[in-house]
């Protein structure tokens, strides 16, 4: 660990993903659009000073601003741009070599009351090189010469940011006759004596002259693809152009993708008091820990010296009080919580680009399947979609998730569109697993939604008071909390009609149909109503949590993608369990569910089903046209998943007990990747270990993995204690819910008010 400063790595350190893709030592690289440019350089005034490589970057760096900017310019001549929109003025100002020139130009921003720019990129050497034919007089002169410009320089930097380019290597065999005297020697010996005497020179660290010799480790890279041996290719320079944009912008724009030279955030009001809660939690902890453990070397057992035998106490010892428990979950919670801190607010780790290839999704993907397959069980049932088969299903589709993640496989079309249908297959789990539960049981009691709220939030709602991020940022568990009070309502609103009451009589099941249809239409008509979707989201209180950068379309289009499936889940799971209860299908160990016919009729639509899915999503054109259709096709591929693995009596009677163990923490670990795996709020990777990538993801996926299993324990643990069975108890508790959260949104108004 070298210290805070990104800028520094930004501008000296990196290394290539890829063939294009550049990627700073330590911290992530923001792609500015030309809109963000704009909005950063606003009223700015920006010059370069130099030569034709410097011309080079000058157009790249205003093609980040006007993308249909040609270099038309004249080659030897001064080049001025304007964008008049935004009030920014880009000149280049051709001065090929350090000399008086260059000097008296650099003294006029100093002097007077002459406007200074506020962005100063200067860079020359190959033309003195040269013009003296690489002579050792003609070094010595541009040590003089830098040496006379280094304190006007460092006089600008006061005020302005000033970045002096160092001269990038040349492809010595594909340079011209009158440029073979520039060799990379005599470069290395120009950049040298450059370094040397403007580190030297600086007295002040706030008025110091930024070196910019990232563009060295570029061009080593690329100055093979040169067309003249001499000049960078244009992806080299846009690079250049783009880094030093982040050098400067991302302080002012603030990207989440853009930690180079970004500060840290200053803790806000409610991250303070959460401190200082987990704080006490930890300490009360201690203490009690201290005193029960006094009194039980007090009460404990000792030897009888004269008979050998050992006397038991009088007092036994006590229980672990609901007190003690409820500080060592916070206490642990705390720890924790620093840990998540640490990873993605404060700047300790280092962070770094998404980089995606086949190989780094595919190999761990075959090598995850490989181990779910090694450890193969027999399951204690042999129903559909029975406990141990949702929990496998949930576990392999969450690691294949988190792969997608960590790889960038975002950027693989059909890849994406195989994602989302695991997203929708988590929340076809959800519709078939509540509908489920409250047609059989008929338990539509207060306690069993707060238990589900409690289990589903808990997480979220730590992680937005500590991150300082809203609710709907963790967009999976509002949609799955939403879906989950929309079934509630669905089933508990009059007539509640339960598998009891439709068994004595068949009219019923009419009736719940019924109620299925007026969903349906209810969600067919939010979906094609974006107004009245989000007139309902953008009411107080519900406004404060779907809000997303000042509205709610976020939440709109992520309910929009999966609008369906939670429907298609509560219907499976009602035409499954009537199947069920009139024994049409057989879930006998080893048996197949239907008959050998209809068995293997199913099982064949269904593998085509499968595959014709798969050969959809490949042919898809763009993420755009796929969405609009995913909503209504996605439950194809789901029905012919369940009714493989389903069907065959054997296929049914196993399962892997290494998928359905992450199964079990999977919203734990869906949760935790935003920030301990993750990072950057899941636009980067989080690098404990530099320099390792393959032991770095070992390590923070092992801790990532204790986490999450951690936070599920802890979960359980505070749900029996805040959520309790008895009516008096839990309203009191749902009264002191109440308040924090009243708490939390007046803190939360403070805050919001001191930052405007």
């Amino acid at each position: 660990f070298k210290g805070g400063d990104t800028c520094e790595y930004l501008l000296s350190s990196g290394r290539f993903l890829g063939e294009k893709v550049w990627q700073p030592h330590s911290c992530m690289m923001h792609k500015y659009k030309n809109s963000e440019a704009k909005n950063c350089l606003i009223d700015k005034h920006v010059v370069f000073i130099g030569d034709s490589r410097i011309r080079q970057l000058f157009y790249s760096f205003i093609k980040l601003i006007n993308p249909q900017v040609k270099e038309e310019g004249i080659k030897h001549g001064n080049i001025p741009f304007e964008d008049k929109s935004a009030s920014i003025k880009v000149d280049f100002l051709w001065y090929p070599e350090v000399n008086g020139s260059m000097r008296q130009r650099i003294k006029s921003w100093t002097e007077g009351s002459v406007a200074k720019p506020h962005i100063i990129v200067v860079g020359a050497a190959t033309w003195s090189i040269k013009i003296h034919n690489g002579s050792n007089e003609a070094l010595a002169q541009y040590k003089i010469n830098i040496t006379s410009i280094a304190p006007l320089l460092e006089k600008l930097a006061i005020s302005s940011d000033v970045y002096w380019v160092l001269q990038d290597p040349v492809y010595e065999d594909m340079l011209s006759e009158s440029r073979k005297m520039i060799t990379n020697e005599k470069i290395d010996a120009y950049n040298e004596a450059a370094v040397r005497i403007l580190n030297s020179s600086s007295r002040n660290s706030k008025a110091k002259v930024k070196v910019f010799s990232v563009s060295k480790l570029i061009a080593q890279e690329t100055i093979m693809k040169s067309a003249d041996g001499l000049h960078l290719p244009e992806s080299s320079r846009d690079t250049n152009a783009m880094i030093l944009m982040n050098v400067y912008c991302n302080k002012i724009m603030k990207p989440i993708d853009g930690s180079c030279c970004q500060p840290q955030p200053p803790l806000t009001l409610i991250q303070k008091i959460a401190f200082c809660f987990f704080t006490l939690s930890i300490i009360g902890y201690l203490i009690i820990s201290l005193i029960h453990r006094n009194k039980y070397r007090k009460n404990k057992s000792c030897t009888d010296l004269e008979s050998g035998e050992e006397k038991k106490p009088a007092i036994s010892t006590p229980n672990v009080s609901t007190l003690e428990m409820l500080l060592q979950c916070f206490c642990k919670l705390g720890l924790i919580m620093t840990y998540f801190y640490l990873c993605d607010r404060a700047n300790l780790f280092m962070k770094e680009n998404k980089f995606y290839s086949h190989s780094s999704f595919f190999i761990p993907i075959v090598y995850i399947l490989v181990l779910g397959v090694f450890y193969t069980e027999n399951t204690k049932e042999t129903k559909v979609l029975n406990r141990e088969q949702t929990d496998e299903w949930k576990g392999w589709m969450q690691l294949v998730i988190l792969i997608y993640h960590i790889s960038g496989a975002s950027t693989f079309l059909p890849v994406y569109m195989h994602i989302r249908v695991l997203v929708a297959a988590y929340l076809f789990q959800t519709g078939y697993g509540h509908f489920s539960y409250f047609w059989i049981k008929g338990d539509f009691g207060v306690y069993r939604v707060c238990q589900v709220l409690f289990r589903l939030n808990f997480l979220v709602v730590v992680l937005c008071i500590v991150m300082d991020r809203p609710y709907q940022f963790y967009y999976f568990v509002p949609l799955v909390t939403v879906w989950f009070m929309i079934i509630y309502a669905t089933l508990a609103v009059w007539p509640q009609i339960v598998q009891k009451k439709a068994n004595g009589n068949c009219l019923w099941h009419f009736g719940l149909l019924l109620k299925l249809i007026c969903l349906l239409t209810c969600i067919y008509f939010l979906s094609y109503s974006q107004g009245a979707f989000e007139k309902i989201f953008s009411f107080w209180p519900l406004s404060k949590c779907f809000e997303l950068n000042g509205n709610v379309y976020e939440w709109w289009f992520r309910w929009k993608l999966d609008r369906y499936v939670v429907f298609h889940g509560m219907l499976f799971a009602f035409v499954y369990l009537a199947l069920q209860k009139r024994q049409m299908i057989s879930e006998g160990k080893g048996d197949p569910l239907f008959s050998n016919r209809v068995s293997n009729v199913l099982l064949f639509i269904s593998i085509v089903s499968f595959l014709t899915y798969s050969i959809w999503a490949s042919s898809c054109k763009n993420k755009t046209e796929c969405n609009e259709l995913h909503p209504s096709v996605s439950v194809v591929q789901i029905l012919a998943f369940i009714l493989i693995r389903n069907i065959p009596g054997y296929v049914r009677s196993v399962y892997s007990s290494f998928f359905a163990w992450f199964g079990k923490i999977s919203l734990e670990l869906f949760i935790c990747q935003y920030h301990i795996w993750l990072a950057a709020d899941t636009k980067g990777i989080l690098v404990l270990i530099p320099g390792y990538p393959m032991f770095n993801v070992l390590v923070s996926t092992f801790i990532f993995v204790c986490v999450a299993h951690e936070i599920s324990q802890i979960t359980n643990d505070l749900a029996q204690i805040v959520v309790p069975k008895d009516n008096s108890t839990l309203l009191k508790r749902l009264l002191c819910i109440a308040g924090f959260f009243s708490g939390l949104h007046f803190f939360s108004a403070m805050q919001d008010q001191s930052r405007h």
